[in-house]
């Protein structure tokens, strides 16, 4: 039986910052009630993964980004083609294209939560700036779990984009 709620990490373990991803998934095993949410990882998105998305209520992804000023942002997602679109690894937003493009049915809300991050060199250990960035991530997601409902998940990533 599929679990309504798909938390999505990805990233690499041993490349510094960029495994906040799964880590966060870890958090989470070990903080929530996971018996409406399914965790899942991988190194990268792939197009298989679009088959991941079916019979889901909702759906956040979680990655390391550059970008940005605050710790995290958390965006809510909609399908689109991109330069990732028939690249090795995708973007979030071209794996929903994918789903929307193979199933004929819109995705599930689906929500892009990126950490900020600073290096990803093989074999480097996550940056202290970059594990602070995690931390307030993972009480972040925690939180928003606790009640997971597409209009609170909206809500939040409204304020995540002006803060």
């Amino acid at each position: 039986m599929t679990k309504p709620i798909l938390v999505f990490g990805y990233g690499n373990l041993s490349r510094g910052d960029d495994a906040v991803g799964p880590l966060l998934l870890e958090y989470l095993e070990q903080r929530t009630d996971l018996e409406q949410i399914e965790l899942q990882t991988d190194f990268q998105l792939q197009i298989e993964h679009a088959l991941d998305l079916q019979d889901r209520e909702l759906v956040i992804f979680v990655d390391a980004s550059v970008a940005g000023d605050n710790a995290f942002s958390f965006n809510r997602l909609h399908p689109c083609h991109d330069n990732s679109y028939t690249s090795h690894a995708m973007s979030p937003a071209a794996l929903l294209q994918v789903f929307e493009t193979v199933t004929g049915q819109p995705p599930p809300p689906s929500f892009l939560l990126s950490i900020k991050a600073e290096s990803f060199e093989l074999g480097e250990d996550i940056k202290k700036n970059t594990s602070a960035n995690l931390h307030q991530a993972c009480r972040f997601t925690e939180n928003l779990l606790a009640l997971p409902i597409a209009k609170i998940f909206d809500h939040a990533a409204q304020r995540s984009s002006i803060r």
